[in-house]
């Protein structure tokens, strides 16, 4: 079992980025990681520092319900950005196998924003 996130603009040719339960977490967890802080210590994670003493616009994204809901067409573009950003730096280093893994899901996840923002349409979670 994993979940998908996927544009909802009903076009089942549109890309998609998915993964297993334990991906996404290791994926999210990273992403925190390079944010400058850890995701056990937020609220929701385990830990009970508050989601509003973080500055990074990807919290919609980092701090979401797995496999339901959405994010909106608004939200994905505040974050598009910063993703790009991660996505242009960390590139190049391909050495480390789990890193390539963390690169080519950022970039998927890249892709699929990029259509939500360019459709106006929601980030879906299924």
């Amino acid at each position: 079992m994993g979940l998908m996130l996927f544009p909802g603009d009903d076009d089942v040719a549109s890309p998609d980025v998915s993964w297993s339960y334990t991906g996404f977490s290791m994926f999210r967890k990273w992403l925190a990681w390079v944010e400058g802080f850890a995701l056990a210590e937020m609220d929701g994670f385990g830990g009970d520092r508050q989601w509003s003493s973080v500055s990074t616009t990807l919290a919609p994204l980092l701090n979401h319900p797995d496999d339901e809901g959405d994010l909106t067409p608004a939200q994905c573009a505040a974050m598009l950005p910063r993703l790009e950003d991660i996505l242009n730096q960390r590139e190049s280093d391909d050495s480390d196998p789990v890193l390539r893994r963390r690169i080519e899901d950022l970039s998927e996840l890249v892709t699929v924003l990029r259509v939500c923002v360019d459709k106006d349409v929601e980030l879906l979670f299924g």
